[in-house]
């Protein structure tokens, strides 16, 4: 499959901005999918996976009642809705799915996929 992020930009803290992943090439609820952010000096680190047809989402703490991931199967895309964003959130996003998992899987480790996005930059200022 091909990941396709799209939706950064640059916005002050408290704003709100929404991040699609487009896949192309599978049947992309065969796929579990994951957002992965990286600062520079930083190591990729864990957002927010959406189980294959949304029935099961996790989040980093750091990201709890303020990101929302959801997916549309049909139109195969995933979004990562940001609100009350911070300087902190500052990274690339970085969209990845994972094939042959179980329905409820929604994997929250870097190692866990196969298929990753060219990724988007979002910038937070204060």
């Amino acid at each position: 499959v091909q990941l396709q992020a799209s939706g950064g930009g640059l916005v002050q803290a408290g704003d709100s901005l929404r991040l699609s992943c487009a896949a192309s090439g599978r049947t992309f609820s065969n796929y579990a999918t994951g957002w992965f952010r990286q600062a520079p000096g930083k190591e990729r680190e864990f957002v927010a996976a959406i189980s294959r047809y949304g029935r099961n989402t996790a989040y980093a703490d750091s990201v709890k009642g303020r990101f929302t991931c959801y997916r549309d199967n049909a139109k195969n895309t995933v979004y990562l809705q940001m609100n009350s964003l911070k300087p902190g959130d500052t990274a690339r996003y970085y969209c990845a799915a994972r094939s042959g998992v179980a329905t409820y899987v929604a994997p929250e480790y870097v190692s866990e996929y196969d298929a990753w996005g060219q990724g988007t930059q979002v910038t937070v200022s204060s």
